[in-house]
């Protein structure tokens, strides 16, 4: 019997989505912008020590082969072509910090995830040599000096785990973030793998000028962070390399496939969700929370605890634009932490049928500033608290008020927004994976006062990162003029609550806030390392 035709859609593009608790790779249709197929892996998380957070790097690439090549055998069992598949985007967790051996590809170290606290003390010391007149941190990065961004990460890497220090002696070491370290390891590794980041994630590092878009000399002393080890930096839409598919990966088809498009994943939501024009925003709800609004051409500073970053800059010639930023350490994480610490929850969908049962918090607060605050804040010594517990309160309550905590959080980074905007939005434009518990959506629409608008199609990170892989030069599949973009189905969530209770309701979320601080202060350093 003849095998079945193949069904020819036009030219797919693939995006490897690399988050923080998940990996997927995605493909889709370049001139619809309907997703196929795509293919989930969890990853896990080690914590050594109080405060720090760790990944495999190998098990994060291994992860990425998984997801692409099951994609592929769903596209097949689909009857699609993969030989369709035409570029390749890449879309990450940033700041996550890994050093590897270019010669063995093996990591030096585990990767050191954002989240992670170990360099507080780091943080402590460095803050001490900026002169009060002229932070020439921030106004070179647009970041506060934080645990939160890569340059102190790879400090404290290269102060205390003797194996990286000699593989930087011995001129064996590269330093990447996950873009680089996946981007190098599917262009070939160490038989001429590809070292490169783009603008969006090199923004992150605090290693980066973020007006002339390159590695900072003085930044890089000041970090004693040696520039021989950094990755070149390149747009977010153009062709840094060809697939070069491992022994492990069954896809052969995708060799040869151009690796087209980089973004992290918050500015890759950004471009998702077609944000292109100055003052549009949205918020993306992942393991953190994070709120972008495009700023265009000008490097906007807030005055109200939110960062400037590199929105996008989609090709070689097209100019950069920039965004004003509001980041939460902790939003799925809360859920996630629900799950497997407390075990009140067998699965992370189970929170919306809990929170649905009682429908209120019942004067139930919770703050989960399990790695500090972050926006508006960047309150290091904050920690996570449940507060206004009486013997009424029960699981679905503490369920109820998890909820709640990524609201307010959301609410206090928008009121920053608004402020350093001067245009309030009249609407929030909503992604990411806990967008589908319409409790929280709801509950996001009342808190805010303002309707809340989600994509039908909630991928918005994986298909920014689809989107410039196949509108990169040399590709050519994709189509960003305005007039060409698909139209999108949206869900709109109205408030439901009256203003007053909703103010009521912050006003008390923000009492909570100021009690979480100031709980971890005079805490000996965590040192001593392998």
């Amino acid at each position: 019997m003849a095998a079945a035709k193949k069904a020819v859609l036009g030219p797919l593009v693939g995006a490897v989505d690399q988050g923080t608790s998940s990996t997927r790779f995605l493909v889709f249709n370049s001139k619809t912008a309907e997703l196929l197929s795509h293919h989930q892996v969890e990853l896990k998380q080690k914590f050594p020590k109080e405060g720090w957070v760790e990944q495999d790097p190998k098990e994060i690439l291994q992860s990425v082969y998984e997801c692409i090549e099951r994609t592929c055998e769903k596209l097949s069992q689909l009857n699609i072509d993969i030989s369709a598949i035409k570029a390749i985007g890449v879309s990450n967790q940033r700041e996550t910090t890994v050093v590897w051996d270019k010669y063995t590809g093996e990591p030096l170290y585990n990767a050191v995830v954002w989240l992670d606290l170990r360099t507080q003390g780091t943080v402590e010391t460095l803050s001490k040599r900026i002169p009060g007149n002229n932070n020439f941190v921030k106004s070179k990065t647009g970041l506060p000096l934080s645990t939160y961004f890569s340059a102190v990460k790879l400090h404290w890497i290269l102060e205390n785990v003797r194996k990286v220090k000699k593989a930087v002696e011995e001129e064996r070491a590269l330093f990447g973030t996950i873009d680089s370290w996946l981007i190098w390891s599917l262009t070939g590794g160490p038989n001429g793998g590809v070292h490169c980041t783009d603008v969006t994630n090199a923004s992150r590092t605090m290693l980066f000028n973020i007006h002339s878009l390159e590695w900072d000399v003085e930044l890089c002393e000041f970090f004693e962070i040696p520039m021989t080890i950094l990755p070149n930096i390149r747009s977010s839409s153009e062709i840094y390399g060809l697939m070069k598919i491992s022994h492990s990966l069954k896809a052969g088809a995708l060799e040869g496939v151009p690796l087209s498009g980089c973004l992290g994943d918050q500015s890759a939501a950004l471009v998702g969700q077609m944000c292109f024009q100055d003052g549009q925003a949205k918020n993306t709800y992942g393991t953190g929370c994070f709120l972008l609004c495009n700023t265009g051409q000008k490097c906007v500073f807030s005055d109200h605890g939110l960062l400037t970053t590199v929105a996008y800059k989609l090709g070689r010639d097209k100019p950069v634009c920039y965004a004003l930023e509001g980041s939460v350490a902790i939003a799925g994480a809360v859920v996630r932490w629900l799950r497997d610490n407390l075990g009140i929850l067998k699965s992370s969908e189970e929170i919306e049928k809990l929170a649905n049962e009682v429908g209120t918090s019942y004067g139930c607060y919770f703050v989960p500033a399990f790695s500090g605050l972050y926006a508006p804040y960047w309150e290091p010594s904050a920690r996570g608290i449940i507060c206004g517990l009486t013997q009424f309160t029960n699981k679905q309550h503490i369920a109820f008020a998890a909820l709640e905590a990524v609201c307010f959080q959301t609410r206090e980074i928008l009121d920053a927004m608004n402020k350093d905007c001067g245009i309030p939005l009249s609407h929030l434009q909503v992604d990411g994976g806990m967008t589908n518990n319409k409790i929280l959506m709801q509950l996001q629409a009342d808190i805010l006062c303002i309707p809340v608008v989600k994509p039908s199609m909630p991928e918005t990170t994986a298909l920014g990162a689809a989107m410039a892989a196949g509108a990169a030069e040399g590709v050519g599949v994709w189509s960003l003029d305005p007039e060409d973009l698909s139209a999108v189905t949206m869900e709109r969530f109205e408030p439901q609550i009256n203003e007053e209770e909703s103010e009521f309701r912050y006003a008390t979320w923000k009492k909570a806030v100021q009690k979480s601080m100031g709980w971890a202060t005079g805490q000996p350093s965590a040192n001593g390392v392998p």
